[in-house]
């Protein structure tokens, strides 16, 4: 464990000063992206085991798009059923602490810090201590903002899911997106030889993260059985599991990344639940997870993004009154990489 990482003694509750009311991106029912719009509203103050983060930045990603949509409706089950429990919008965070609640101790007010918090679309967002890691000396907040959720994702489905090893064959289906981006470098930084697909105007992209071979979806069908893959990472497709096989070898893995397409009540869920019965029945390894949100994921990318093994694909800026417009140009496939929500800095 580093000094910068190491545990502090116990303390009081301790705020910086800050205002009693903010901006935020809010949605107060689900509804398409038109429906969140910048309101004022009052800065939370943070409970026990909970830190109040100045927010710098925040990520956008496919999570956010359900939060808002409530789609499928199966996942109202735990966030509303008839209107969101949580109105401000917001997931991935990296901003300053500002403010901890009693028994945080690893935190202080002025650590720069980045992960998981709650409506962190806004100015300032309430994050639990042990959702959150320390940003690395010389990463950018911005930069740093577009790592915990999808980064954490691509790890755990690289190296605890997949199990990927040197010299393994990976393919990876959706390599320009938000995790796509992260799967392509953490599979070359386990050894893989990796192959991503994407639209002609993405592969300058997916070749400068790392894959050895970037392949136009619209002119390859690297699903047609030509050749096999000892891993296939599909991220948000829909492809049926019969095509996805014929691309792994008699013993290969597939994982599938998100739940993406699929009808209104269960969404892509179901093509994840057929491919784990099937796994019961053929050689192949076919499974999906849900990725965890917890400290160890973002620790482990703070290592990462320190060492350059990492970076940030960050594609496009957006304040956060034009938060609407990130998810919107996010579902339409209109985003290279990561796009970020920033709230303190520059946008471009």
């Amino acid at each position: 464990m580093t000094t910068q990482q190491s545990q502090r003694p116990t303390r009081a509750p301790r705020t910086t000063a800050v205002p009693t009311r903010m901006r935020a991106a809010v949605r107060e029912r689900y509804g398409p992206p038109a429906t969140i719009t910048s309101q004022a509203r009052p800065v939370p103050s943070p409970g026990a085991g909970q830190v109040l983060v100045e927010v710098h930045a925040a990520g956008v990603d496919r999570g956010v798009w359900h939060l808002a949509t409530g789609l499928p409706y199966v996942m109202r089950l735990g966030t509303g059923l008839r209107r969101p429990r949580q109105a401000v919008l917001g997931l991935d965070v990296a901003g300053v602490v500002v403010g901890v609640g009693e028994g945080v101790t690893r935190l202080a007010v002025g650590d720069r810090v980045f992960g998981i918090g709650t409506g962190t679309w806004a100015e300032y967002a309430l994050a639990r201590e042990d959702k959150l890691s320390l940003v690395p000396d010389g990463v950018d907040l911005v930069d740093a903002a577009a790592v915990p959720v999808s980064g954490a994702t691509a790890l755990q489905a690289v190296h605890d899911v997949a199990r990927v090893q040197p010299g393994q064959r990976v393919l990876v289906l959706g390599a320009s997106g938000g995790v796509g981006s992260y799967l392509v470098q953490v599979a070359r930084a386990a050894g893989a030889h990796v192959t991503g697909v994407a639209s002609a105007s993405k592969l300058d992209l997916v070749r400068d993260l790392g894959a050895e071979e970037a392949l136009d979806h619209r002119r390859h069908d690297p699903l047609d059985g030509s050749r096999c893959f000892d891993v296939v990472l599909d991220v948000g497709g829909r492809r049926p599991l019969r095509h996805l096989r014929r691309a792994l070898t008699p013993d290969g893995t597939l994982v599938i990344v998100g739940g993406e397409g699929g009808d209104r009540v269960l969404g892509g869920t179901d093509r994840q639940l057929r491919a784990l019965v099937l796994s019961l029945l053929v050689k192949q390894r076919l499974t999906t997870f849900v990725a965890g949100e917890g400290r160890a994921s973002t620790d482990r990318l703070a290592v990462m993004l320190r060492d350059g093994t990492v970076r940030p694909a960050v594609g496009s800026r957006y304040p956060l009154e034009r938060a609407a417009d990130a998810l919107t140009d996010l579902v339409e496939g209109r985003i290279r990489g990561k796009a970020v929500v920033v709230v303190r800095g520059e946008e471009r």
